[in-house]
């Protein structure tokens, strides 16, 4: 997918879940209106799921706009990783020997480095395409907090 589109999407997303939010914040100030004990604390409990919400997506789009700072960053610098050669499943996935192998690279390239954010970058990345999301997130953020620290 590429960036426009995964841009597009995702502010199309935001706007339905905002949506959403905005629907379930009325049934909660519904609840509240409502009077009585048991509605007004459901009602709080609902309107505190639409806060909860916002922050998710603030926070998602923050972190987006962090990655893409960096991702723009190596870029200019000619260092975005390329994994174009790499040999595919036919689901379009990197093969798991050659994503381990790629890994593995990029691994040796931080240990070596251990301080700068691009190797960082790389290795989130390498996790990403070996399917880790969890560390891709973890490593990602690390990435983007040494980029910070170095700014």
């Amino acid at each position: 997918m590429t960036g426009v589109r995964a841009r597009n999407l995702a502010v199309v997303l935001t706007v339905a879940v905002a949506v959403y939010l905005v629907l379930l914040a009325g049934r909660g100030v519904e609840l509240i209106r409502a009077g009585g004990l048991v509605p007004t604390l459901l009602g709080v409990g609902v309107l505190l799921l639409p806060l909860l919400g916002v922050w998710l997506l603030v926070s998602t789009w923050r972190s987006g706009a962090r990655i893409q700072r960096l991702s723009r960053k190596l870029e200019a610098e000619g260092g975005l990783p390329d994994v174009s050669d790499l040999p595919r499943r036919p689901s379009g996935r990197v093969d798991t020997s050659a994503a381990d192998e790629w890994f593995e690279q990029r691994r040796a390239e931080l240990e070596a480095e251990p301080a700068n954010w691009r190797h960082w970058y790389r290795l989130a990345y390498a996790y990403d395409i070996a399917g880790d999301r969890r560390r891709a997130r973890a490593t990602m953020r690390k990435a983007v907090e040494l980029e910070a620290a170095e700014r």
